[in-house]
């Protein structure tokens, strides 16, 4: 076998590995719960509220 047939079939095996991980990525995303998903982003807000008052207080 020629040396570009292997990385053809290398690149194609990447290419089905990336589908497979944004596919679970995908599923896992759209398991949340509109209310699970508000909780998460007011938690997340929270978080980046007191991050940069944090930070400047330390400097």
């Amino acid at each position: 076998m020629r040396w570009w047939k292997v990385a053809g079939l290398a690149g194609l095996a990447g290419v089905a590995a990336t589908g497979v991980v944004l596919a679970r990525q995908e599923r896992r995303r759209r398991a949340y719960t509109p209310d699970e998903i508000r909780e998460r982003l007011h938690a997340r807000v929270a978080e980046a509220e007191q991050g940069p008052a944090a930070t400047a207080d330390e400097s």
